[in-house]
């Protein structure tokens, strides 16, 4: 029926606790796992190699309700793929998070009066490695709650000693290959950190701010601008016009006079200007602005700079000392007072950058910083997605990542930090620079001093696939375990960690990219749709839910709304219901277990199995190959549906309860269904384990004796298959359904017990008649019975004495009422569907609801004209 290929061991006479308390198993079991070495890779091992990496979570971080749903994929993925019989490794670790690693050891440091200066850079950054020993690393200890199935043996830090060597060999190797420069810029500047900041740490948002128009230059010598940054037009050194604007063709070469400087600036015709925006006519500040160091660049305009690293003026006498936003109203105020405002307006709300990690506004500041040329590194990256050799997951994602590295910049890799991997390029007394690999030796002598600058983070993060292996040492481990199998990430990322494993890995592993596959998973939300935040008041810690309702209720729950690519959203109540289904399977398999459910013994042959349970075994290898194509298609919550219904639905709500008759009966029947029985809740724990690991394991060592199911075999699908048998229990279950229908509608309590008589001659149904009993509380049509309704069914005939059970008159009156509602929705569907004007202008989709709105309505008046002539007669 079903292949299982691990030794089973008779089932253990310990019995279940009544009830299923996670707290009291979690904990231990997710220990017993480790002290065990189920995690645990073996690169010497001849088993295929299953390998993921964690993306790494910041030494600062603590598990948010995403690292949650990410880290619940990763472990189902790994604990299937470890079943199946793989040499497994998902490669835990951490990032140093130089910014905000630094800027907490900074507050710690604040608390005592002293700032890191106060220390210098070597004391400071033993003080920062002494607070990554006391308080770094938490998320360890909340992911063990979570149930990950890492290898904790080899776990990995970015600044590891073995990580920072392969940071240096790396560094090393591009810029002996002229892929790292030094170069003046623009870049993101944080001026409370006092470093450039990638792109990703600037988040975007809505500020009120003002926008004023400014006039330069006097009469048909003159042009008006409009910036909501008026500080930064002491460093203008050009205004530039579109080269087609027939309104400043005279201008353009002529120099006009920059307000309250004295300094006279040339009018430049720049392709990159919008005249249609605005006056047509833009500020030139290539010292402060991406796009105007872009102009200047062209026509070879001065590069002025205005601000310090602090944001504070250092021209002009008047605004000279003053911070950007207090020089902002001084040099609006003395335009005013100049006559050089035509129009202001405030507030005007515009997206300004802020720094992700101290929230201060940006600023844009031409630095001189370390460069890594991306073009031939960007385009390998595209191409192996191209050519196949990388799978990106779903699909339609490849769109976004190819508009991404087909037209990255240069990536700026420096910041102006003590924390991380410092720079490994030293300057000479003559303007020498000497680039140092991990195994040359640093030049000294007088006058010798290495750059004060650190990479960033990104830098060494991209590494992680090879460098938690050991590269650059060829290592037993990066043999068998490189590339990846897959990389499971969020697309908010695509961009900036995917992007640079992939420039990295097939730049220093010769061509080979550090994954096969790109699995990329949504954010998640809450129940709303919308994005979880502590400002809104909607972020949930996990922790508490998984205290409330148990690890495994918050995996299934989170697996089960994860759709490829897409946001997920979440509320309290979906995880109340995720533990209801854990306490249904436990529940379940204690009913089991209690009516001779057991594993021992090899299954009977068919010839000696009932229907029911030749249905269930069919419908167990159906679900199998299900989940197993599933699997393969990273749909975690079709499977997660899938594995819901077919033990909620099929196994508990339907066999469980269609065996219950052969349990009480006892003798040889009941010995074939307990084996049944055993063999269906056997394979469904192990289906069930990846997303839910400990309520399974529990109760699959309870079940079977063996010793986990972490290390026990992935089920297959035999090929059992019993179309009869699944035809035959279908019609049960309409029986079942349709009269359980009619009771409710007739108003009859669930256990409310009946008179019946069933006609069941002739059909498949007549073996399952006391099961049908039971199932819908029938009891034998004795002395006196009278039938009142008689509803045919499936080829049957189930007739019913309803004397004295409803109200016959208003149960008329209402289903009369109910009647005549449904023949209304039929009527008005029936007029819209007859109107051929109506159907030539409306929407495919609207004509689609009202065929179905007519549809339901006529099946309404079916039911409900059954139902009326099946009441008892007065």
């Amino acid at each position: 029926m079903t292949e299982n290929t691990q030794q089973q061991n008779p089932a253990p006479t310990t019995e279940l606790p009544t009830q299923y308390a996670p707290a009291q198993v979690e904990g231990e079991l997710y220990e017993r796992w480790v002290e065990r070495g189920y995690f645990e890779a073996d690169a010497k091992s001849d088993k295929p190699p299953y390998t993921i990496v964690i993306p790494p979570p910041n030494v600062t971080g603590s598990l948010h309700l995403g690292h949650a749903f990410e880290h619940t994929l990763i472990d189902a993925l790994t604990r299937r793929k470890r079943m199946q019989g793989y040499e497994t490794l998902w490669q835990p670790g951490m990032d140093h998070a130089g910014i905000a690693t630094q800027n907490v050891v900074e507050r710690e440091l604040a608390k005592e009066g002293k700032s890191r200066h106060d220390l210098g850079r070597e004391a400071f950054i033993e003080r920062v490695w002494q607070w990554k020993g006391e308080s770094g690393g938490q998320i360890s200890g909340q992911m063990r709650r979570l149930g990950d199935g890492v290898d904790w043996s080899r776990e990995r830090f970015t600044m590891d000693e073995g990580l920072s060597e392969a940071v240096q060999t790396i560094f090393k190797k591009l810029y002996d290959d002229e892929l790292i420069y030094r170069a003046e810029r623009i870049i993101n500047w944080c001026p409370r950190c006092l470093t450039a900041i990638s792109d990703i740490e600037v988040e975007y948002q809505d500020d009120d701010g003002e926008l004023v128009s400014i006039r330069y230059g006097d009469g048909d010598a003159s042009i008006v601008v409009a910036t909501t940054r008026a500080e930064t037009m002491l460093g203008d050194t050009a205004v530039a016009v579109h080269p087609e604007d027939e309104r400043y063709r005279h201008l353009v070469g002529t120099e006009i006079e920059l307000p309250l400087t004295g300094r006279r600036i040339p009018v430049v015709a720049d392709e990159h200007v919008d005249p249609e925006f605005g006056t047509g006519a833009v500020k030139v500040t290539p010292a402060h602005d991406p796009n105007d160091f872009e102009i200047g660049q062209r026509h070879g305009l001065p590069n002025l700079a205005v601000m310090d690293e602090h944001a504070v003026i250092t021209v002009h006498g008047p605004f000279q000392g003053l911070d950007r936003l207090e020089a902002r109203s001084a040099i609006v105020a003395a335009l005013r007072a100049d006559g050089r405002i035509v129009a202001e307006k405030r507030p005007y709300t515009h997206s300004v950058g802020h720094c992700s990690r101290c929230k201060t506004t940006i600023e844009p500041r031409l630095s001189m910083q370390w460069w890594v040329k991306v073009g031939p590194l960007a385009k390998a990256a595209g191409d192996a997605v191209r050519d196949g050799k990388v799978k990106i997951h779903p699909q339609e994602m490849e769109k976004r990542y190819f508009d991404w590295v087909d037209n990255l910049h240069d990536w700026c890799i420096s910041r102006q930090l003590w924390w991380g991997h410092r720079i490994p390029v030293w300057y000479g007394p003559n303007g020498e620079i000497v680039c140092v690999g991990p195994d040359e030796e640093a030049p000294t002598g007088e006058g010798w001093r290495q750059d004060t600058d650190v990479l960033d983070t990104w830098f060494s993060s991209g590494l992680w696939p090879f460098s938690t292996l050991g590269w650059p040492q060829q290592t037993e481990s990066l043999a068998k375990f490189y590339p990846n199998s897959v990389l499971v990430t969020g697309y908010d990322i695509l961009f900036f960690w995917v992007a640079r494993m992939m420039m990295f890995g097939l730049y220093a592993m010769d061509g080979t990219p550090p994954f096969h596959t790109i699995a990329l998973h949504g954010m998640v939300r809450d129940q709303f749709g919308k994005k979880m935040s502590k400002s809104f008041g909607n972020a949930v810690n996990p922790l508490d839910w998984m205290d409330t309702y148990g690890s495994d209720a918050v995996r299934f729950t989170l697996a089960r709304g994860a759709n490829p690519g897409v946001d997920v959203p979440i509320g309290e109540d979906w995880v109340q219901a995720s533990r209801n289904f854990a306490n249904k399977i436990w529940n379940a398999t204690r009913f089991a277990l209690m009516n001779g459910a057991t594993v021992e013994g090899e299954l009977p042959p068919v010839e000696q199995l009932s229907a029911v349970d030749r249905w269930i075994l069919s419908r167990l290898n159906k679900t199998v190959a299900e989940v197993d194509g599933l699997y393969e298609d990273y749909q975690f919550s079709k499977l997660s549906e899938a594995l819901y219904h077919f033990a909620w639905d099929e196994v508990f709500d339907w066999y469980v309860e269609l065996s219950k008759t052969t349990f009480f009966e006892g003798g040889e029947p009941a010995r074939v269904s307990g084996r049944v029985l055993g063999e269906v809740l056997d394979v469904t724990l192990r289906l069930l384990h990846p997303v839910v690991p400990f309520v399974t394991d529990t109760l699959w060592t309870t079940l079977t004796g063996g010793e986990s199911l972490v290390i026990a075999d992935w089920p297959s699908d035999s090929g059992f298959r019993d179309e009869a048998a699944e035809r035959e229990i279908e019609l049960v279950q309409q029986v079942v359904t349709e009269v359980r229908r009619f009771r409710s509608d007739q108003g009859l309590q669930p256990g409310q017990k009946v008179p019946a008589e069933l006609t069941l001659t002739g059909t498949a149904l007549a073996p399952h008649e006391a099961a049908i009993r039971q199932l819908l509380r029938l009891q034998p049509a004795g002395e006196g019975f009278h039938a009142t309704a008689s509803l045919p069914v499936a080829g049957a005939t189930v007739a019913l004495d309803l004397s004295g059970t409803i109200d016959v008159e208003a149960e008329r009156k209402r289903l009369a009422k109910d009647l005549g509602a449904a023949e209304k929705e039929k009527q008005q569907a029936t007029a819209k569907l007859g109107n051929e004007a109506f159907l030539a202008k409306a929407p495919d989709n609207v004509v689609d609801k009202i065929r179905t709105r007519l549809a339901k309505a006529e099946a309404d008046i079916d039911r409900i004209t059954t139902q009326l002539a099946n009441l008892p007669q007065a």
